[in-house]
C-alpha cells in the first residue's frame, strides 16, 4: 500500500513550498555538472562519452544515496524506513500539481485575462506565449497536462512498484536531465544525447501502459481514445510523448499539435486528433479529469500487479 498512501499524499498536499523536495535538489546538482562538463567542447564523439557522466553521476548516485538512507532507517525502525519511502515517492509524482497548473490557466482564461493566461501558461512550457490568443493557450494547457500524465504520475509509479523510493527518484532524475539537457541546441546536441535517450528508455512501456487507463477513462469516447493513440502517437516528435496526447485527444475531439513558437523560431508539431469541436478552456478541465479518473484506475492496476506478482 506504499503506493496508494504516496498517491494519497500527493493528492491532498502535493508539494508545499517550505518542504524540501529532491527534484531541486536535483537540479542544482545538474547546474554543477553542467557547469564543470560544459567548459571545453571537444568532437562529437568525446562530447557523447563525455555526456554519460549526466545519467552516470545524477542517477546513480541518486539512486544509491537514497537506498542508503532507506536501508539505515529500516535498519533503525521500520516505520521510519516506510514513513520516508511514501513520503520520497509523493514527491516523484505530481498529480495535484499538474491539475493546479492547469486550472490555473483555465480560470485565467474563463476570466477573460489573456496576459495573466499567457504568463501562467508560460510557468509549464517551453514555447512562447506572449502572442497565444485563447484557443492556443487552451491548447497549449491540454498538451502540457495530457503529456506529463506519463513523465509526472505512471511512470515514476511505474518505477516504484518495481524498486520502490529509490527506483523513482532515480526515474524523476533521468527526467529531470532531460527537461535540462537533453535539448537537440547546440550546446546539448551531443553533450546531452544520452541523458535524452536514457529518458526516451525509460518512458518507453509506461508511456504506452498508460494509454489502457485513458481510454478506459474516456467513457463512451473510449473508442476514439484507442484509435487516435494508435493512429497518430508516432506523429509526435518524442518517440512516448505523443501516446497520452493523442488518447486525450481523442477523448476530447479536438486536434492537438499544430504550430509553436520557441524563442522566436516557429515550429510545426504534427497534429494529433481530428478537429471535430474546435479547442476551448473547458477541455482544459476534461483534461485534468481524464488525469484523474486514469491515474486512479492506473494505481488499481499496480496494486493488483502487486498483489498477484510480489
Amino acid at each position: 500500500m506504499t503506493l496508494a498512501f504516496a498517491y494519497l499524499i500527493d493528492l491532498l498536499v502535493g508539494d508545499p513550498p517550505r518542504l524540501p523536495h529532491p527534484v531541486v535538489w536535483m537540479g542544482k546538482g545538474i547546474s554543477a555538472l553542467d557547469r564543470l562538463l560544459a567548459k571545453r567542447r571537444r568532437s562529437k564523439w568525446a562530447e557523447r562519452l563525455k555526456g554519460i557522466l549526466f545519467p552516470l553521476l545524477l542517477v546513480g548516485g541518486v539512486y544509491a544515496l537514497s537506498y542508503w538512507l532507506l536501508k539505515e532507517l529500516y535498519a533503525l525502525h521500520p516505520w521510519l524506513g516506510l514513513a520516508l519511502e511514501i513520503w520520497l515517492i509523493s514527491t516523484t509524482i505530481a498529480v495535484k500539481g499538474l491539475a493546479d497548473a492547469g486550472r490555473g490557466v483555465y480560470k485565467a482564461l474563463q476570466g477573460g485575462d489573456l496576459a495573466l493566461a499567457r504568463q501562467r501558461l508560460s510557468w509549464i512550457v517551453g514555447r512562447d506565449t506572449g502572442h497565444l490568443d485563447s484557443s492556443e493557450i487552451a491548447r497549449g494547457g491540454i498538451e502540457t497536462v495530457a503529456e506529463n500524465i506519463v513523465d509526472a504520475v505512471t511512470a515514476p509509479l511505474f518505477f516504484a512498484l518495481l524498486g520502490g523510493a529509490p527506483l523513482a527518484l532515480a526515474y524523476r532524475a533521468v527526467n529531470t536531465l532531460d527537461s535540462m539537457v537533453g535539448y537537440k541546441n547546440d550546446k546539448y546536441l551531443h553533450l546531452g544525447w544520452a541523458s535524452a535517450r536514457l529518458d526516451d528508455l525509460a518512458n518507453f512501456i509506461p508511456a504506452r501502459l498508460t494509454v489502457p487507463f485513458l481510454v478506459l477513462a474516456a467513457g463512451k469516447k473510449g473508442r476514439d481514445a484507442w484509435r487516435l493513440a494508435r493512429r497518430d502517437a508516432k506523429k509526435h516528435p518524442s518517440p512516448n510523448s505523443g501516446w497520452a496526447e493523442a488518447a486525450v485527444a481523442g477523448a476530447l475531439g479536438i486536434r492537438l499539435g499544430g504550430e509553436n513558437q520557441y524563442h522566436g523560431v516557429k515550429s510545426f508539431r504534427a497534429y494529433l486528433g481530428d478537429p471535430v469541436e474546435p479547442i476551448a478552456p473547458g477541455h482544459i478541465l476534461q483534461t485534468i479529469s481524464l488525469l484523474y479518473r486514469s491515474t486512479a484506475l492506473y494505481l488499481a492496476f499496480l496494486l493488483l500487479m502487486n498483489w498477484l506478482i510480489f
